[in-house]
């Protein structure tokens, strides 16, 4: 086992892989540019390096100052959490040859899954069902007619390097197709440096399921069930909750299997999330993340793991701790993203956190790195907390989350937290009745 780790990145996700670092015994070395000195994790950690000042690309992004922290704080992993370098195959790559370990997929896994028409070709081929689309990249306006007619409209022109809504645009129509195919690649080409775009079939009222998948390198994989992630603006998820509302054990089962098998086929390492669009009873393949997901803090409530913990032990060499028939869900859990930000607006609303009181109670969760007397910098995503509660159903849960959101308090900045008290007054969302467009429809009724 490792005895110290670096924690390439920031805010909650820095502090949720430190507290798992430190039940196991391990040192942790926290990295942080100039705006983040007085950050949570950076106060716990057990070292901390100033690696650059605030803008991202000098700091969090600066693969040669973070490698040099390694080097001289001998931390022997670096664990990347979520956005910055943790799907960046560079990145993994030369953290490897530099005699360290990447708490991550290989870098081989995460170059294949963050090019979205190879990873579509490779799931195809290893028997997870995928969206209707193009057998691969399409390089003129004639090439995506063509495809067009044959996969049927509405079809969507889609960045193979993309991510977050970016690259990706609508042809309801095929009058419609040419001018979505040029903004889809010049948006790409802007977004990504590469403008390689393909096509899928538009599905209009589906929900977004994603999959968690492990795997060790001794040939274990296994599921850990589904998250729903339907709740979404702008392609961002809001809310996630597991299990799904829509989702049986037989279903739950089927698809979970074909994924934990396809990653077993891969000779895939670590953790990954298996992203699909659900209709009609059918699953369709969209992307992998091969990283830690925002989300993962439901599936651990549920499911009873850490999953951090995980990583790191795999990263170390170490079978899973558990198997297949180990893992039995019990209840429902919700995560709330509770983002600095004004509603209705979305505007960023970063500042001086005056007061902070973080609620509590049985199944009431905060992953947060705020604290009173905390700036939240005005450089990063928006995102400054995560409240995860769960219950033995769902009812209960929305009844719990109700709660736990009265209890929290953000004093001095503006946050997302009335979007969800508001949320959890609608029929459909106590039902669950809702797709991945309900909220932006919603939001153009309730808001204007």
């Amino acid at each position: 086992m490792f005895n110290k780790i670096l924690i390439a990145n920031r805010g909650e996700i820095a502090l949720r892989i430190h507290r798992a670092a430190k039940e196991m015994g391990i040192s942790t070395v926290a990295i942080h540019s100039t705006a983040d000195a007085t950050a949570m994790h950076v106060r716990l950690a057990d070292e901390s390096v100033c690696i650059g000042p605030p803008a991202s690309a000098q700091s969090y992004l600066n693969q040669p100052a973070i490698l040099t922290a390694c080097e001289i704080t001998g931390a022997e992993a670096v664990h990347p959490g979520y956005g910055f370098l943790s799907e960046n195959a560079g990145f993994a790559q030369i953290v490897e040859e530099h005699g360290l370990a990447f708490i991550g997929p290989t870098p081989a896994d995460i170059r294949t899954m963050g090019d979205k028409i190879a990873a579509k070709e490779t799931m195809r081929r290893l028997g997870v069902p995928c969206v209707p689309g193009s057998e691969g990249a399409l390089d003129t306006i004639d090439e995506a007619l063509a495809a067009a007619r044959d996969i049927g409209y509405p079809v969507l022109v889609k960045a193979a390097a993309g991510g977050g809504g970016r690259g990706m645009k609508l042809a309801p129509a095929e009058a419609d197709l040419a001018h979505a195919f040029s903004q889809a690649r010049a948006e790409s080409k802007a977004a990504f440096g590469d403008d390689t775009v393909y096509l899928e079939k538009y599905l209009a009222l589906p929900r977004h399921i994603e999959v968690q998948v492990i795997a060790d390198t001794h040939g274990n994989a296994c599921h850990l069930g589904e998250r729903d992630c339907s709740l979404q603006r702008r392609h961002q998820k809001v809310l996630e909750e597991c299990p799904s509302p829509v989702i049986d054990d037989e279903t739950r089962a089927r698809i979970g299997g074909i994924c934990a098998g396809a990653i077993r086929d891969m000779g895939y390492r670590g953790v990954g999330t298996i992203e699909f669009l659900y209709q009609d009873g059918e699953f369709h393949f969209i992307e992998m993340n091969t990283r830690l997901q925002v989300e993962h803090p439901v599936t651990e409530m549920v499911y009873g793991v850490d999953l951090v913990r995980e990583q790191i032990r795999i990263a170390a060499g170490e079978k899973l701790s558990f198997s297949q028939s180990d893992l039995k869900p019990r209840g429902h859990a919700i995560e709330c993203r509770i983002n600095a930000e004004r509603i209705p607006s979305f505007a960023p609303c970063p500042g001086l956190v005056k007061g902070f009181h973080a609620p509590g109670g049985l199944g009431v969760r905060m992953d947060s790195a705020l604290y009173a007397g905390y700036s939240v910098p005005p450089y990063y995503d928006s995102l400054i907390g995560k409240l995860i509660v769960s219950a033995d159903n769902r009812p209960d849960c929305l009844a719990r989350l109700k709660r736990a959101l009265d209890e929290l308090v953000v004093d001095g900045i503006d946050t997302t937290a009335p979007l969800f008290h508001a949320l959890l007054e609608n029929p459909d969302i106590r039902s669950g009745d809702y797709n991945i467009h309900w909220l932006e429809n919603w939001l153009a009724r309730e808001l204007g």
